[in-house]
């Protein structure tokens, strides 16, 4: 158990550690998971033993930044379900899924790569996801706006799939959209 699990933060701690997770995301995010540990402390304001204090390794904070990905995006899908009908929740989780989904691959590669398991080390929240889709999905079925022969495996196959292409089109816009009305069209049930 890490120093930061067996007792809470003090306050100042809590914001650096919060404050070097945003921005190793975004640095992340423009610059690839290659950025170096001090160009992220660097880029948060923070001293590289901060950094270290709060994650041993770049590997622990890669893992940290995708974690909070996976727990953000099922506060998201959570707030869909609670403020929107079941098929305009679905569709917008759908979607959101896609747009949280960049350069999570990069992640998943650089942590196996240093022999991290990615799928063990992120077990529970992708757990609490899979539930969320469950719900999302379901509700959706119900409402009638998604073909009732769509399981979650599926579900989820569809938006790995999708999330590689809509990543591989980031330069074309309207081919995004294209494969999002393609998927959405076969997503609702036949008339």
């Amino acid at each position: 158990m890490s120093t930061d699990q067996a007792r809470p933060l003090r306050a100042d701690a809590a914001r650096n550690r919060a404050r070097l997770l945003d921005v190793a995301a975004q640095v992340f995010a423009d610059r690839g998971v290659s950025v170096t540990t001090e160009e992220i402390a660097k880029a948060a304001g923070v001293g590289v033993g901060t950094l270290f204090r709060h994650f041993p390794t770049k590997e622990a904070l890669l893992e940290a930044v995708l974690l909070r990905r996976l727990e953000t995006l099922s506060t998201e899908i959570a707030r869909l379900l609670a403020e929107q009908d079941p098929a305009a929740a679905f569709f917008a989780t759908f979607t959101l899924v896609i747009d949280q989904s960049a350069g999570k691959n990069e992640y998943a590669r650089a942590l196996a790569a240093a022999g991290i398991d990615v799928h063990q080390s992120l077990q529970e929240p992708a757990q609490v996801l899979r539930a969320r889709l469950t719900e999302v999905l379901t509700g959706a079925q119900q409402a009638g706006a998604v073909r009732a022969d769509l399981g979650v495996p599926e579900l989820q196959a569809l938006l790995v799939g999708t999330a590689d292409m809509v990543e591989r089109l980031s330069a074309d816009p309207a081919g995004r959209e294209r494969i999002f009305s393609v998927i959405f069209n076969g997503l609702r049930p036949s008339r």
